[in-house]
């Protein structure tokens, strides 16, 4: 992806986790694969409604900076689902309200009430809780690098794509089905057999 081109997209993507608030302040960090070896991120410490172009790091995939300032505390868990799945283009971690809710509750994600949820998350693991930037965080997430969503317990959520839109399609998605599960309290799952059926189609 031209550089340019994804410093703009982005910051876009930034903005409309923000304005959504799926993301508040300076909390999560977003980025976005530009080669094989290169990535943009978002810096530490800084609003994602207010980040301009210019403000993100590039980074390689050994987790060395190229250009721009400090990147964000948690890139390495960015640089290992890069590493270890070649076709993801964009990683977003947040700290959406109702995934966060249910994740500070530890009651985990339910993605099998809709048929959306199924097509566009599949099952999501929850991660147990480590400090933000350890080496144990960043263990616990590359050990359900295979899943294209996952919630950190008393953290937030975290999605992967093979584009930016998909990435931010499956945040908003999760947040969506956090609400959903909260409102809907002990509804019940799709049947198995449709369950099994959308999740062909996914694939």
């Amino acid at each position: 992806m031209n550089e340019i081109y994804a410093r703009e997209r982005l910051v876009f993507f930034c903005r409309m986790l923000y304005d959504r608030r799926i993301t508040v302040s300076a909390g999560g960090n977003m980025s976005v694969r530009i080669s094989d070896s290169e990535i943009l991120i978002t810096p530490s410490g800084v609003n994602k409604g207010l980040l301009e172009p210019e403000d993100l790091v590039k980074m390689n995939l050994k987790g060395e900076v190229l250009a721009g300032g400090k990147p964000s505390i948690e890139h390495r868990f960015h640089l290992a689902l890069y590493n270890m799945n070649p076709g993801t283009r964009a990683v977003i971690h947040c700290h959406p309200l109702y995934c966060t809710a249910l994740a500070v509750k530890g009651c985990g994600i339910r993605s099998n009430l809709t048929p959306e949820g199924v097509l566009l998350l599949g099952d999501v693991p929850e991660i147990p809780y480590f400090t933000p930037g350890s080496e144990e965080l960043v263990r616990a997430v590359a050990s359900c690098g295979g899943s294209p969503a996952m919630i950190m317990a008393r953290h937030g959520a975290l999605t992967q794509g093979r584009s930016l839109e998909e990435a931010y399609d499956r945040m908003e998605e999760l947040e969506f089905q956090a609400h959903l599960q909260i409102i809907c309290g002990d509804a019940e799952d799709l049947p198995p057999d449709e369950i099994a059926k959308l999740g062909a189609m996914r694939k």
